[in-house]
């Protein structure tokens, strides 16, 4: 099938929904949904959204404490632009029918604290913020008439000069996207969609690791695509590991217990219930996650434990039931009464900093691509991300975005000379235990070699051990049909060798980038 659409969006979380209500009433919109349209990172994000919404806050902390995570390479014009944005982009989300908590009055937001932030500024409802404005949003999106989501459709290639018969490389000037080629979950077939303008809003990549707070299709498809289409992409040796994931190795992905649990009070301890945090920074368990993170891994191997605890008990038990009802009862499903007993914790992968490079309208390297949420580089994050400060980068740079798509839009036209999907020649290949098997030794590798605590011997052995998957996937690529899960394994080994490749340029321990090469 051939679409035609002004405005293509990939990806159905906050920044692909809040884009979509934007430019939807310019022309017509297609969303993209890799599987449910719910199920995302945003409807993950438990702790909430970073603004200063009062004056007992001042844009000036908020900027302050953003580039003190960032570890100073923060792009500071980002920094001020986005966080100066904020409180507008809060009401709009109240617009589109968002809950967020309120104080016992009603009058004012509830706000939360979290690590690295020097004031109450977290917006959230209950622990569930990003289900709640997944659901606000999609509530918006259904009931538009000019916005069609489509449910169960993997992008598989950005639709450029390439696919015209050009020779595209990464110095190629002028790369023009003309829309992407997608499976069809349902049919097995794969759809053309051409358009005006491309949003890629597809998430990160926190599947090339063993253990990960992300959902399963969060296996930098986006990223990939660039990466495959000659695009500029950046900072992706900084993937943020959560410090406290609930441990429970059977589970995937590793449940999230916000940091917000330890703004309240939660303490960070050891196997033998002392405090430890004293010991890597005076702003002990509300430290940065990159130095959190950095000290829990480095507690465990000292230590030779698989997790630690996370103690909540301080805080009491109505307001860890009332303010934190869905990590009580996931808890309490395992047998663990966080009123009385501590948390076992350790860290997971949890998000890329990195991404593609974006200006600060979102538009990517390759014309009329645009790209926003965790999928992007914006220049915000710096070496390591604040905590709740992404889904407030989302709603800046969809809005940015959607204010440059619906210009750009009004002189462009679609281009008809684009060929469908060609799979001539391609057989079935029933052989899962390929995919599943090297998938799985991909993220032993990443976890093994490329995790939070990296060196040169380690990236080498990873970059060549990489170098092998990735040719034994390409020859099997090459002749068969293709398959989602195929097709994401092939996104995952070019995630990974992008991980690996920048941070061994990165001859610097900054941020969530950690060498012990470089001490």
């Amino acid at each position: 099938m051939r679409y035609e659409v002004d405005f293509l969006v990939i990806g159905s979380g906050i920044a692909g929904l809040s884009f979509a209500l934007k430019v939807a009433p310019y022309g017509k919109v297609i969303i993209l949904s890799k599987g449910d349209a719910s199920e995302g990172s945003t409807k993950y994000a438990q702790g909430g959204i970073a603004a200063v919404m009062y004056d007992t806050d001042s844009f000036d902390k908020h900027i302050a404490d953003t580039l003190v995570a960032g570890d100073g390479i923060c792009d500071r014009e980002v920094v001020e632009m986005t966080i100066r944005e904020a409180p507008e982009r809060i009401r709009e989300l109240v617009q589109y029918g968002v809950n967020f908590d309120m104080d016992k009055q009603g009058s004012r937001f509830d706000l939360h604290r979290e690590g690295g932030h020097s004031e109450f500024r977290i917006l959230h409802h209950k622990d569930n913020t990003g289900a709640e404005i997944e659901r606000g949003l999609l509530d918006a999106i259904n009931s538009h008439p000019n916005i069609e989501l489509k449910e169960n459709q993997f992008a598989i290639d950005l639709i450029t000069q390439h696919h015209l018969g050009q020779r595209v490389t990464k110095h190629t000037p002028d790369i023009d996207c003309y829309g992407v080629y997608a499976l069809n979950c349902k049919t097995n077939e794969i759809d053309t969609y051409l358009a005006k303008v491309t949003l890629l809003a597809t998430g990160g990549m926190g599947n090339v690791y063993t253990t990960t707070t992300t959902p399963i299709i969060s296996t930098g498809d986006g990223v990939a695509m660039v990466h495959r289409a000659r695009g500029v992409l950046k900072d992706l040796e900084f993937m943020q590991f959560h410090p406290t994931s609930l441990y429970n190795p059977a589970e995937k992905p590793a449940f999230l217990i916000t940091e917000a649990m330890r703004g309240a009070g939660a303490i960070l301890k050891d196997r033998n219930g002392n405090e430890f945090m004293h010991k890597y920074d005076p702003r002990l368990s509300l430290a940065p996650r990159d130095i959190v993170a950095r000290a829990i891994d480095n507690e465990m191997k000292l230590a030779g434990v698989d997790y630690l605890w996370l103690d909540a008990r301080s805080i009491g038990k109505r307001e860890l039931i009332d303010g934190f009802p869905t990590i009580y009862a996931k808890c309490l499903e395992l047998g663990i009464n966080i009123t009385k007993d501590m948390i076992p914790v350790r860290p997971a992968a949890h998000y890329q900093c990195g991404g593609i490079k974006v200006d600060t309208r979102g538009r990517s390297s390759i014309h009329h691509l645009y790209a926003a949420g965790e999928c992007s580089c914006t220049g915000l994050h710096g070496g390591n991300r604040l905590a709740s400060n992404s889904l407030l980068e989302a709603a800046v740079y969809a809005h940015n975005a959607a204010l440059d798509a619906v210009e750009i839009s009004k002189n462009t036209t679609i281009n008809n000379a684009v060929p469908d999907w060609n799979a001539e020649g391609m057989v079935l290949n029933e052989e899962m235990v390929l995919i599943t098997q090297t998938k799985k030794e991909l993220q032993e590798i990443m976890t093994n070699y490329v995790g939070i605590v990296r060196s040169d011997l380690r990236l080498q052995r990873a970059f060549d051990r990489l170098n092998l998957i990735f040719r034994e996937t390409e020859e099997l690529y090459n002749r068969s049909v293709l398959t989602e899960p195929l097709s994401e394994l092939r996104n995952l080994i070019a995630c990974a060798y992008l991980i690996i490749k920048q941070a061994m340029a990165r001859r610097q321990n900054v941020g969530l980038h950690y060498s012990i090469d470089l001490v």
